[in-house]
């Protein structure tokens, strides 16, 4: 499991002053970022030889709001691997209390928009 560690700035806010929706998805896309970095990954040397991560699917559930200055964390696991996907449950969490959930599926592709295999160095270190 990976944590992230995540702050909620007046700029993530609606004129509710609750977290406004899509900034969840940014929150745990930066949390992939990192996870992916902690993998070994360097992303930028990936596209150089050609290959990107890209998000195929996401299903999600808001479950309660967060608030301006609220102190949140994303965890990131890995549920499911093959050899070109890869599906990851994160959550949003504040406290020990559950705000957020996400299912997200990334696959391998070429910058051509063709399906890759995930790299070795991912492979090896998931399974």
């Amino acid at each position: 499991m990976h944590i992230f560690p995540v702050t909620v700035y007046y700029e993530d806010t609606d004129m509710a002053g609750i977290v406004y929706h899509a900034n969840y998805l940014k929150f745990i896309e930066r949390a992939r970022s990192e996870w992916v970095k902690d993998q070994g990954l360097d992303q930028n040397a990936m596209r150089e030889e050609g290959i990107v991560f890209v998000v195929r699917r996401i299903e999600c559930d808001y479950l309660l709001p967060a608030k301006y200055d609220d102190r949140l964390q994303v965890r990131t696991t890995v549920k499911a691997m093959t050899g070109v996907r890869l599906i990851m449950a994160q959550e949003v969490l504040r406290g020990e209390e559950v705000i957020f959930r996400a299912d997200v599926t990334a696959v391998c592709a070429t910058l051509d928009g063709h399906p890759a295999r995930l790299p070795a160095v991912l492979r090896n270190r998931v399974h």
